[in-house]
């Protein structure tokens, strides 16, 4: 939000501020008297602060000042006088005034003021998010994987993160789309910015409207004062719209004219309110199913797969699952207070073999329980429950058929194929490998002519 207003009845005074707060990248609305500057306020225009003169025409500007902190109570308002006295400023102080300035005017330190002001303002709704998202995680969210399909994901969010072009990010549940979405906020000139996540499926129809847009005192019944909406929290920021499959047509409609116009009104407000933000949107729904069943508004569709991108399932990239699980075990064990956690070579097979229908989230949750599971520092095959039980997750990653020497059988060989491979990539030639395994390398060679593992 850059935009403020000034309350002056001396035009080339307000022409003066008014450029020189343009020069500053700020945006200014003029009111040549106090009754303008009021109707204004109470029509619900948006400013990140007010500035005002004490004596005008129509209003004072302790009645503008009262009116300001009236509609919008963050708004931060600046009085400005010739007439300046200690009551005047002990006056419009214990009304609410972010600051009292006297004629003539330092420029300067007015500018100072505004700065401050908008500091102060982004501090509030800083504030707001944190006591709605408390685990917001700062900084470039860690996208682990060297697999093709997450190399080509990272080179399309890099190219398309720079640019405000509204993301459709596409994919299975568990798939981790709000950290690709963090990725390409902290890769733009936003990051700075706020960023604001809303789960579209996780809230009621009836109150979604609300969430995203806000309303005003009194729009309905309980409304007891004003309610700013995600997208006024996210204004200069992006705003990420996690399964927006999930929208009613009625949201879908009054979603389209934010994205159109870059404007919305609160719920009970008519007058538009004005946002900069970008928009990142999920769903792990085929939309264009959706627009041919009418379920989702075709238009809506077009507005938000402007730069589509397919996050993979876990499955189509198994080559990163064991990155995956060195990066989550180093931080389980931070947070269990183990010195360490890794996996025997056994239960890293078993992870790469399992198909992991719920995906990256899937991986984390079997994860955190081996490591509460297991008795030492490693985290064994018996560790992990797979699938629906640990029995049934053990048949979908390995054959249990046979009698029990038959499938101890299968097991070693498991084992040896693991180490043997472990072995020949870790050092430079075959007697290097078996020295480490700790076998002669004709052993090494009849062992990988068994197994069928070319060097």
């Amino acid at each position: 939000m850059k935009r403020l207003l000034i309350v002056e009845d001396k035009e080339s005074l307000a022409l003066m501020l008014k450029e020189a707060v343009e020069s500053e990248g700020l945006e200014a609305d003029l009111a040549a008297n106090g009754s303008d500057a009021m109707r204004r306020l109470a029509e619900g225009r948006r400013y990140f602060a007010v500035v005002t003169d004490l004596r005008l025409p129509g209003a004072d500007g302790i009645s503008v000042l009262k009116q300001a902190r009236e509609s919008d109570p963050d708004c931060p308002v600046i009085v400005m006088t010739a007439y300046g006295t200690i009551e005047n400023a002990v006056e419009a102080m214990k009304l609410g005034a972010f600051d009292f300035i006297q004629k003539p005017l330092d420029v300067d330190h007015l500018l100072l003021l505004l700065r401050r002001c908008r500091e102060h303002r982004e501090l509030r709704y800083e504030n707001l998010l944190l006591k709605e998202e408390f685990q917001t995680r700062y900084g470039l969210p860690a996208i682990v994987g060297e697999s093709a399909p997450i190399v080509d994901v990272s080179q399309a969010i890099q190219r398309v993160a720079p640019t405000d072009s509204t993301v459709l990010l596409q994919g299975e549940s568990g798939t981790g789309k709000e950290l690709f979405a963090r990725a390409i906020h902290q890769l733009s000139a936003r990051r700075n910015r706020p960023f604001v996540a809303i789960n579209c499926a996780a809230i009621p129809d009836t109150l979604i409207e609300n969430e995203l847009f806000g309303h005003e005192k009194g729009s309905f019944t309980g409304a007891s004062a004003r309610q700013l909406g995600k997208f006024e929290l996210a204004d200069s920021g992006t705003i990420f719209l996690d399964e927006i499959g999930d929208l009613g047509a009625a949201v879908q409609s009054k979603l389209l004219r934010v994205l159109q116009e870059r404007s919305f009104e609160r719920i009970g407000g008519t007058s538009p309110i004005d946002v900069d933000v970008r928009v990142i949107c999920a769903t792990n729904r085929n939309l264009a199913d959706d627009v041919k069943s009418g379920r989702f508004r075709e238009d809506l569709f077009f507005r938000v797969n402007v730069f589509p991108v397919t996050i993979p399932p876990l499955r189509a990239r198994k080559d990163d699952i064991v990155a995956l699980s060195d990066f989550f075990l180093k931080r389980l064990a931070r947070e269990l207070g183990k010195p360490s956690l890794k996996m025997s070579d056994a239960a890293r097979e078993a992870l790469r073999a399992y198909e992991w229908p719920g995906n990256i989230r899937e991986l984390e949750n079997c994860l955190e329980r081996a490591a509460i599971l297991c008795d030492a520092d490693t985290i064994e095959l018996r560790d992990l429950s797979l699938g629906p039980s640990r029995g049934d997750g053990l048949k979908d990653v390995f054959d249990l058929s046979g009698t029990l020497a038959d499938a101890t059988d299968r097991a070693a060989a498991l084992v040896e194929r693991v180490k043997i491979e472990d072995a020949l990539r870790r050092t430079a030639s075959r007697a290097e490998a078996a020295d480490l395994l700790g076998i002669s390398a004709r052993t090494l060679a009849a062992k990988m002519k068994d197994l069928g593992i070319d060097e």
